[in-house]
């Protein structure tokens, strides 16, 4: 997966320098407007007026030092900002590689988990869990997740993303299996499988198919083949205090 926190060190070198000029200047923008006078090549011209002289020498009025005070607080905003942007883009990586795992996606070579948002998971583009089962052996599906009131915060940065307003499960299959994919449900359980006589091969990508129940799932067991349980999983994004944390602890 492409690590983002490889971007960090650039990112903590330019806040620093923002900070440097920045907090000096919110507390007192004379301290560093004195500071930089201080490297100025060109002498004082001797006829120069005094309002001249007090610029030259870095003395600043008061709606130069409102001025600077408002540029120093733009520059801090903005290093918290690059900051913020660097985290997201980490965030939003982990968590569709997370859901894209749980849901059985595999490495592979890697190349695909460089992206995993674009490349590891999205939503199905054919099928949708509807029709009859015709093979006498059925593939079993592993795992599914619940929709409730909290959507998981992934489906935003995915491709084709289901409509998961309107979704109770998602169910998720390799794309050579997903439009085989056959979701029937009664009044005790609801059976997911997958319509083929032949296993579904280990793939680097996994679609989500999602699934709006008729009734409230209530009691009903979810089972695939032979009536066996099938894995519950609640894969997400995490919350930006958890991201934060294993920033600062490395975790």
């Amino acid at each position: 997966m492409r690590n983002y926190w490889a971007l960090l060190p650039a990112v903590a070198v330019i806040v620093v320098l923002i900070l440097v000029y920045a907090v000096p200047t919110l507390i007192n923008p004379q301290w560093t407007s004195s500071i930089l006078a201080l490297f100025r090549q060109h002498p004082v011209d001797p006829q120069a007026t005094q309002v001249e002289a007090q610029r030259a020498a870095g003395v600043l009025g008061p709606q130069q030092i409102r001025s600077r005070r408002m540029l120093a607080a733009a520059m801090v905003v903005g290093a918290v900002a690059l900051i913020g942007f660097n985290v997201s883009l980490n965030r939003e990586a982990n968590g569709c590689h997370i859901a894209a795992r749980a849901f059985g996606a595999v490495e592979g070579d890697g190349k695909d988990a460089k992206d995993p948002c674009i490349n590891m998971i999205f939503g199905s583009f054919f099928g949708d869990g509807t029709g009859t089962t015709e093979e006498t052996k059925p593939q079993p599906v592993l795992s599914y997740q619940l929709v409730r009131k909290k959507h998981p915060t992934y489906l935003q940065w995915i491709q084709n993303a289901p409509d998961y307003k309107e979704a109770d499960l998602l169910i998720g299959t390799s794309l050579e299996c997903n439009g085989d994919l056959r979701v029937e449900e009664g009044d005790d359980k609801i059976s997911v499988l997958v319509d083929s006589d032949s296993p579904c091969p280990p793939a680097t990508e996994v679609e989500l198919t999602a699934i709006k129940l008729k009734k409230p799932l209530g009691d009903r067991k979810i089972v695939t083949v032979d009536d066996q349980p099938m894995q519950q999983i609640d894969p997400d994004v995490d919350s930006w205090p958890t991201v934060l944390k294993k920033l600062v602890t490395g975790g």
